[in-house]
């Protein structure tokens, strides 16, 4: 999956959050969207997954295979991504194995993974049977990040993903994206390095800002 952003820009009201941007995000590499807290991060990330639409320029998703591109519509896109961020909500009075069991149904996990075995390796095993509403914060992160990392898709988006997680949580993060992330389209928005060291390619949108004439970057 490829996704090409050509002098893409979004406002709120008179406030361009970003403007003239344009990159070519590429299946099997790493990407960090950074900046300080509200500059635009995760309306960037938002953009690129088609939840939220541009104010100008134009943005296309292509998948990428056997030499051959297959443009997706925006109505369809949602089949080939998955999104973990703070601020989605979860099933809370479903269980954990419910919750996962429920996703599954519209997105397949990864091939090799069971529901319980997803469990396992976000080290959620014990709370299997357990209400998400009576998780803690970091055990809710935990299962978010189950849901996006082994959801069978070519590109995940990562906002914040360790948001209210500990130390064990974070070396947990980087486990699983050595693991389960290495053919795949990532896309990190995010101002702490330990979630986003992993990125090869950096993307700073206070670069962006306000001036239609600001150089395009591309990579």
């Amino acid at each position: 999956m490829n996704i090409t952003l050509d002098n893409a820009g979004k406002r709120f009201n008179r406030d361009w959050i970003f403007r003239s941007l344009s990159y070519r995000f590429e299946t099997g590499k790493a990407y960090a969207i950074i900046g300080n807290n509200g500059s635009g991060k995760s309306t960037l990330l938002q953009s690129i997954g088609g939840a939220t639409e541009l104010s100008e320029g134009a943005l296309s998703w292509q998948t990428a295979t056997d030499n051959s591109n297959t443009t997706i519509s925006q109505e369809h896109i949602h089949r080939y991504l998955s999104i973990v961020a703070p601020y989605l909500e979860v099933i809370e009075e479903m269980t954990a194995r419910e919750f996962l069991d429920f996703h599954s149904s519209f997105k397949p996990l990864l091939s090799d993974f069971t529901t319980q075995q997803v469990l396992e390796a976000v080290q959620l095993k014990n709370a299997a049977a357990k209400q998400i509403r009576y998780f803690s914060s970091g055990m809710k992160q935990r299962i978010k990040l189950a849901q996006g990392l082994f959801t069978d898709v070519p590109v995940i988006l990562l906002d914040e993903p360790c948001s209210n997680m500990d130390s064990a949580g974070f070396e947990l993060y980087q486990s699983l994206i050595s693991r389960f992330t290495r053919d795949r389209l990532v896309i990190v928005s995010s101002n702490d390095a330990e979630e986003y060291g992993f990125c090869r390619e950096k993307i700073d949108i206070r670069d962006y800002k306000n001036s239609p004439a600001n150089i395009k970057k591309e990579m």
